[in-house]
């Protein structure tokens, strides 16, 4: 088993600055702060195949920590069965829980490793031995006939001071540091997948219907309805993980390679963080999207903040929490420090609350998850009555998606998530969960909608892109050069990209002074990684050019800030150019990839014209309401009047739509597909080719 754990600070409001690096983790048993570590070569491997054999390991987990080790692992939701019976789920697609028990924690990789850990064989499975290593019996055989305990012979008195009637393998492996010594960029790898959505959306609305009915009947008060993604996976496990992390960043994010499969969760969500004596959990329950600009988006968080739905939905929650910490605080100590507050991620506003107890003297952590597991925040309330109605609708085993994925530290102290946003690797299949809270007050067609936009981070994650502005060159100028460069930082700002607009211009101004640009070429490319001077000024130093050849300028920057540049020779449009109107409606018109402007562009090119006498598609969202092009921008002259879509349509903000707008040539209007039969005129508006007169083929 191989792990890598980045867990935020659990007492510090989410939100807030966390530049705490306790890299060197390994150094304090119960750091403060931000953890984040990676461990290798497990000195044990425990497995829990039975609901019987969870609780032995999780009291296994906490006796190697109060020995000083590390334990990192996990919980299938399927394991809720081991805490109570009455918990109804699927039968387990994978062991119920498994954890590593590791000497040291090492610094995290400065670039994150290829997996190496060896799978998990059968022998280790059914009992047998590794080569390099002894079998004992735990201490008590009466008590566990049939189990053994595979231990290394340097961790045998180790393994002999806890009893499990789960299966404990010891894997010979690689020394720690020479596993971290492995670590290779990951992102030069390539790696992708390819989602595919099984739900439709009749079935979505057939299962709402089923479970509204079921709310005014008074059988419960809200369900955690969940449905799987599933997609092709091909690459490197640990460079989609990094991907994930720049898609959701913070949180509670875990690595865990078994060799049989990689868990790979970035988790904004605290299940519980444990001491021995205080107890924390955050319950995340309440959505609404981002907005499509800053207003927009202020505008859309405080309306989730005043929501009663979404403030029900949360309350409701937090008392199956306050009632379920009750089971194992002291009397009078569980508390609601913070109620209803926001919290904002990358493609979605959250609703979380803190729930606080102090735990009863001799509490052990199998005690603590079952009080609490699963986290009520993935099941409804009530929980026993909500899950039984997850395991009637949802046709197949959750996994450890909606489980929980977390740390141990040396000592006991305990760190828990709660298994969203996690994708499972099993060879070249992926999966992944994404589920909503169902309430009385919800619709099918919001709950739909919080459902796509929830799946939004798979959408960073799965595809490697770059940020990018198309320029037009000419004269030795760049044309609306500071506009391309604030969108851009923009750009970089939303996804997470460093943004140094000194090197950036740096590398367009070698652009203009390299030799190619003054050779009579079609196309030509380069890579440059340039360092920062002094800013130039948008109009760049003329002379350079010998003519007055346009050219398109693609501005490219990737993930760790490098920027590049392509050019192309311009070609020329036609006086008139020729639109066709999409034959279907634009889905995704509120992608944050159709809001900024990147190399991932399959939804556009998927709508591009195969005809080659078309200059460009018109498209419009599932509203009816007009949009954009798949190369820029569209203006339409309505009653004498040039109006351009307003953004909240959903389309890009482009640089040559802004400036029109700022000169009042356009003005921003809702304009549906009922209106262009009135329309007087089109015209195709970007800043790479200006205005373009256009006409619409009928």
């Amino acid at each position: 088993m191989l792990a890598w754990i980045d867990f935020a600070d659990p007492r510090r409001p989410p939100g807030t600055s966390d530049t705490s690096d306790t890299s060197d983790a390994s150094a304090d048993p119960a750091p403060s702060g931000r953890l984040r570590a990676a461990l290798a070569a497990p000195l044990h491997t425990l497995i829990a195949r039975t609901p019987e054999q969870v609780k032995p390991v999780l009291d296994a987990v906490e006796a190697f920590a109060r020995q000083g080790l590390w334990c990192v692992g996990y919980l299938r939701y399927e394991a809720a069965s081991a805490f109570d019976s009455a918990l109804q789920t699927h039968l387990a697609d994978g062991p119920l829980a498994c954890f590593g028990v590791f000497a040291q924690a090492l610094p995290w990789p400065d670039n994150p490793a290829t997996p190496s850990s060896a799978p998990l064989s059968s022998a280790i499975v059914s009992g047998g031995k590794d080569a390099g290593s002894h079998t004992t019996q735990p201490p008590d055989a009466n008590a566990n006939a049939g189990v053994t305990v595979t231990t290394t012979a340097a961790t045998t008195a180790a393994a002999t001071a806890t009893t499990t009637t789960a299966t404990a393998a010891t894997k010979t492996a690689a020394d720690p540091a020479t596993a971290a010594a492995t670590a290779v960029s990951a992102a030069a790898l390539a790696t992708s997948v390819h989602w595919q959505q099984a739900l439709t959306r009749e079935r979505f609305d057939a299962a709402l219907t089923t479970i509204h009915d079921a709310i005014g009947a008074g059988e419960y008060y809200q369900v955690n309805y969940t449905a799987p993604l599933h997609g092709e996976f091909s690459g490197n496990p640990a460079a989609l993980f990094e991907r994930l992390q720049r898609a959701q960043p913070g949180g509670y994010a875990a690595f865990i390679d078994t060799g049989a499969e990689q868990l790979l969760s970035v988790s904004p969500e605290l299940f519980f963080d444990w001491d021995g004596r205080h107890i924390l959990t955050r319950p995340m329950k309440g959505t609404a999207p981002r907005g499509v600009d800053a207003a927009s988006d202020a505008a859309l968080a405080q309306a989730l903040t005043t929501s009663p739905k979404e403030r029900a939905e949360n309350v409701m929650i937090v008392d199956l929490l306050r009632n379920d910490l009750s089971r194992i605080a002291q009397p009078h100590s569980v508390q609601v420090p913070r109620l209803c507050a926001v919290q904002s991620l990358p493609t979605v506003h959250q609703m979380v609350s803190d729930v606080t107890a102090q735990t009863r003297p001799g509490t052990t952590l199998a005690q603590v998850f079952a009080a609490l597991f699963p986290c009520g925040s993935i099941t409804g309330a009530p929980k026993v009555r909500a899950m039984q109605t997850i395991c009637a609708l949802e046709p197949q085993p959750r996994g450890v998606y909606c489980g929980a994925i977390g740390v141990v530290r040396p000592g006991g102290h305990a760190t828990f998530n709660v298994a969203i946003r996690t994708v499972t690797l099993q060879g070249a299949q992926a999966y992944c969960g994404i589920g909503s809270g169902i309430t009385f007050d919800a619709t099918p067609a919001n709950e739909w909608q919080e459902w796509q936009h929830k799946r939004g981070f798979l959408a960073r994650a799965s595809v490697d892109f770059q940020l990018l502005e198309t320029l037009r060159l000419q004269a030795s100028e760049f044309h609306n050069l500071g506009a391309h460069l604030a969108r851009l930082a923009g750009a970089a700002r939303h996804f997470g990209y460093p943004f140094d607009e000194g090197r950036i211009r740096a590398s367009l101004q070698t652009l203009i002074y390299n030799a190619a640009l003054c050779v009579s070429k079609d196309t030509a490319h380069q890579h440059l990684d340039t360092h920062p001077h002094h800013a130039q000024p948008d109009a760049l130093p003329s002379g350079q050019n010998p003519s007055d050849t346009a050219w398109r300028v693609r501005l490219l920057l990737d993930a760790r800030g490098r920027p590049s540049v392509e050019k192309y020779k311009l070609n020329s449009a036609p006086a008139l150019i020729t639109i066709a109107l999409a034959a279907t409606p634009f889905e995704a018109h509120l992608s944050e990839f159709t809001r900024f402007k990147t190399t991932h562009r399959a939804h556009y090119e998927a709508y591009a014209p195969v005809d080659a006498a078309l200059f460009d598609t018109l498209l419009y969202n599932p509203h009816g309401e007009i949009t954009e092009c798949t190369r820029g921008n569209i203006a339409l002259l309505l009653d004498g009047q040039w109006l351009t879509p307003a953004l909240h349509c959903g389309l890009l903000p482009g640089v040559g739509r802004a400036k029109f707008l700022a000169e009042g040539r356009l003005s921003e209007a809702v304009i549906t597909l009922a209106d262009l039969p009135r329309v007087q005129a089109f015209a195709f508006i970007n800043s790479l080719r200006g205005w373009l007169p256009a006409r619409l083929q009928v």
